[in-house]
């Protein structure tokens, strides 16, 4: 199997040369364009995950060598998770060879989280099947480096935080509430304001609502602890 002048340039973008091209291609085919002959990305990304998973809690053991199990937990979560993911996804342009069926392509495919989050998965697992964990764990520690270095600001989860605060000085847990959702279906944008029992509001917006819950509890969280 040959690949397209795209997909080798991705190979460039995510620094690895397939020896089985086939690889590449199951990783990148969503579950909107398989077939008996064309399979999906599905069981990539199940090993790819575990892939990603061993690599993270060997990088953070060796980046922290005093750390407690506590401490070392919340960064792997940071790193794993599929909005980490998705994000690695977009830096390499992933999107723009991602195969996808006509529906999913018109619903805005190509920038949606999960799927480019799923993808990148999928990915680690055909560099894993195709060269080796060594060869894996390259690329997953060059595409992450950044992260893996600062995850100690960007581990601390807003709303855990946030409810935290406003437990020790005994408040109820914050509420949110979805203030408006505007677009189209397949790419809704939502502002959601957090509120304390004391009255402390914040807002933000975001694509998904997790994402403007988090923003809007960070926001909030920066402004009562400035006092």
């Amino acid at each position: 199997m040959k690949l397209s002048a795209e997909h080798k340039a991705f190979e460039q973008r995510i620094g690895h040369r397939f020896k089985r091209p086939e690889l590449l291609i199951r990783a990148l085919t969503h579950g909107s364009v398989s077939s008996a002959t064309r399979p999906d990305n599905q069981r990539l990304e199940f090993l790819g995950d575990r892939v990603l998973g061993l690599v993270m809690a060997t990088a953070l053991l060796e980046e922290d060598k005093a750390a407690s199990e506590g401490q070392l937990a919340p960064r792997f979560n940071a790193l794993v998770r599929k909005e980490t993911c998705a994000e690695v996804a977009r830096e390499v342009d992933l999107g723009a060879v991602l195969r996808l069926g006509r529906s999913e392509m018109m619903s805005g495919g190509r920038r949606k989280q999960a799927l480019l989050g799923d993808a990148m998965e999928a990915v680690i697992a055909a560099v894993y099947r195709d060269a080796g964990f060594e060869a894996a764990q390259a690329m997953i520690l060059r595409l992450w480096d950044g992260r893996i270095r600062s995850v100690e600001a960007d581990a601390r989860d807003p709303k855990t935080a946030l409810q935290e605060w406003a437990q020790a000085r005994g408040q109820k847990p914050p509420s949110y509430v979805e203030i408006s959702r505007s677009g189209p279906d397949h790419a809704p944008v939502f502002t959601i304001a957090v509120r304390l029992e004391d009255g402390a509001e914040a807002q933000a917006t975001a694509g998904a609502k997790r994402q403007a819950e988090q923003a809007a509890a960070k926001t909030l969280l920066e402004r009562v602890e400035r006092g």
